[in-house]
């Protein structure tokens, strides 16, 4: 399972670019390092991995138009990740469930690119601000519900031959950086 949340920074800075920026960073592979938190049993789940989007912007006017500047990142919360190392103890069983958390991180990723090439491409104006907040409100709820269908499909990793698919799907959608980790 996944959550996110929106960091909105407006301001104005100086002199930008005449075109809109973007900062994020590359990918993660998760670890064991990742999940420091306190295991929570009550729904039945041997790990959780907590992302996190940070969406936020400032502001420039140009003429007729806004020029934004974007910093969009992933952020994984390892004192709210968990992972219940008693019944993660043999390696088999470790590196399948790690697998299925990545899938969560996986998705963390995914929206942050579709948020930086969404951004990338819309021309800002006066209403910059529900515009901005208009983009990320469409893509997190694509995300969210991505990442309920994954463990519903998966059933949380149990189900194999969903939890393939799923991975096949990340190659496809990640490409050479997901398959340089794997």
């Amino acid at each position: 399972m996944i959550k996110f949340r929106l960091l909105r920074v407006i301001g104005v800075v100086g002199l930008w670019l005449s075109f809109i920026v973007a900062n994020a960073q590359s990918y993660h592979k998760l670890t064991v390092d990742d999940f420091q938190g306190p295991p929570n049993y009550s729904d039945g789940s041997i790990a959780f991995t907590n992302c996190s989007i940070e969406f936020s912007y400032t502001a420039h006017k140009e003429k007729n138009y806004y020029l934004l500047h974007f910093t969009i990142l992933v952020k994984v919360d390892n004192d709210k990740s968990w992972l219940d190392r008693n019944k993660t103890c043999s390696g088999s069983v470790l590196a399948e469930i790690l697998k299925h958390e990545q899938g969560h991180y996986n998705f963390a990723y995914l929206e942050q690119q579709e948020l930086l090439r969404a951004v990338s491409r819309t021309v800002f104006y006066d209403d910059y601000q529900r515009v901005a907040n208009d983009i990320f409100n469409r893509i997190d709820a694509k995300y969210q519900n991505l990442n309920r269908n994954y463990d519903e499909d998966t059933q949380h990793s149990t189900n194999r031959v969903q939890q393939h698919s799923w991975d096949m799907y990340f190659t496809r959608a990640l490409g050479f950086e997901y398959l340089a980790d794997n």
